[in-house]
């Protein structure tokens, strides 16, 4: 009887703890995620003449010479947002050094006499990281100007005005979008056709 009593007991707490915490709860949280932050609760996307451009949080690759380009991939397919995840190589792993020397020589062709920044050629942990810091944007500033008939000053400008400064003053590093940096040059300078 003493079993019987227990083992009711234990299949109604169960019940009524999923039903609390797995059904209720999420459901709570994403009504008031959705009526306090709605931008947030939906992925912050961008849009642009009613087409989805993509989302501020999830980087994309941009190869073209007068697009900022981001941090690379570190996903299967560049950029897929279904696989995110870093290499998992170490430091002294042969085919990272290999891969970040190979990066180096290939971003110093654009910007030749400048230090190229460390995100400018290894991967973030996420392998989908929307962000690059102020000094990786300024390295592409040259080649971004040349490709759309721009001076290096107006970009740097675009730059300045798109980097964002740590949160609340001291929470992680300046940054800049990468996203949000590009749609921000082609409204103000379109590239050349």
């Amino acid at each position: 009887m003493m079993f019987a009593s227990l083992l009711r007991i234990a299949c109604l707490m169960t019940i009524v703890t999923t039903l609390l915490l797995g059904i209720a709860y999420p459901l709570g949280i994403t009504a008031v995620a959705q009526m306090v932050f709605p931008d947030r609760a939906n992925g912050q996307l961008i849009e642009r003449e009613g087409a989805l451009i993509g989302s501020r949080l999830i980087g994309q690759g941009f190869a073209a010479p007068g697009y900022f380009h981001p941090r690379p991939s570190a996903t299967a397919t560049p950029y897929d947002a279904a696989n995110s995840g870093g290499s998992q190589l170490g430091p002294t792993n042969r085919t990272l050094i290999d891969t970040v020397k190979t990066r180096v020589d290939a971003a110093r062709k654009d910007n030749p006499t400048a230090p190229v920044p460390i995100d400018l050629v290894t991967a973030s942990a996420s392998g989908l990281d929307p962000d690059l810091s102020p000094a990786a944007a300024a390295f592409q500033v040259p080649r971004v100007a040349r490709a759309r008939g721009m001076s290096e000053t107006d970009v740097r400008r675009l730059v300045a005005a798109h980097t964002d400064g740590r949160q609340l003053g001291f929470f992680g590093e300046p940054r800049v979008n990468v996203l949000e940096l590009n749609l921000a040059l082609d409204r103000a300078h379109p590239m050349p056709k």
